[in-house]
């Protein structure tokens, strides 16, 4: 069983510790507990590791956000993965801030990297984890928003959703998207 794990991000030391970034936070931190590391290769940083018995294979698209489909897809065909056993991890701002929302397909949701995934693959039938960075920001000032740092008040509770989202993909691999959901999309208590 291989799973294909995509964190959605954008490279370049200006992007980091933005809140569009967090599908790369969330796969790096999962790749540190798992004491591997990210190597570049086609598209994108790759990450391995082995859990229960299943290949994790983590990536970091180096096309930027806009371009993600571009490296999924190379990497889905490469490793020979079954879209089922896909799940990207990106930014929401219509969750509230650290909440997550695990799905087994869905709309693109306005968001960029996903509408370029769905059309690299010609579908919208894999599963995503959605995490949430809240709405706090005036009307046309998204982009902004979206692409600024965490505040210092985000910072100190990032931690903990962070490390849940990472338990929600190993349990994703491990005992299915069904169950994950079950158990993961709830409200969480900061």
């Amino acid at each position: 069983m291989k799973f294909l794990i995509v964190g959605l991000g954008n490279i370049g030391e200006e992007y980091q510790g933005t809140r569009h970034n967090i599908g790369f936070d969330i796969v790096d931190s999962l790749a540190k507990e798992m004491d591997s590391n990210f190597d570049l290769d086609r598209h994108a940083f790759i990450s391995d590791f082995k859990f229960k018995g299943r290949s994790f294979h983590l990536i970091k698209p180096t096309t930027f956000m806009n371009l993600s489909g571009k490296a999924v897809k190379y990497w889905l065909d490469k490793l020979k993965i079954p879209k089922d056993n896909l799940l990207v991890i990106l930014d929401d701002v219509a969750l509230p801030f650290g909440q997550i929302r695990i799905k087994h397909k869905g709309s693109d949701g306005g968001h960029n990297g996903l509408k370029d995934i769905n059309q690299k693959l010609g579908t919208n039938q894999y599963p995503r984890l959605r995490f949430g960075i809240g709405n706090d920001y005036h009307s046309g000032d998204q982009v902004r928003y979206v692409l600024g740092n965490w505040t210092d008040a985000e910072n100190a509770l990032l931690d903990k959703p962070i490390q849940r989202s990472c338990e929600a993909v190993k349990s994703f691999g491990t005992i299915g998207i069904t169950r994950t959901m079950n158990e993961f999309n709830q409200k969480i208590e900061q």
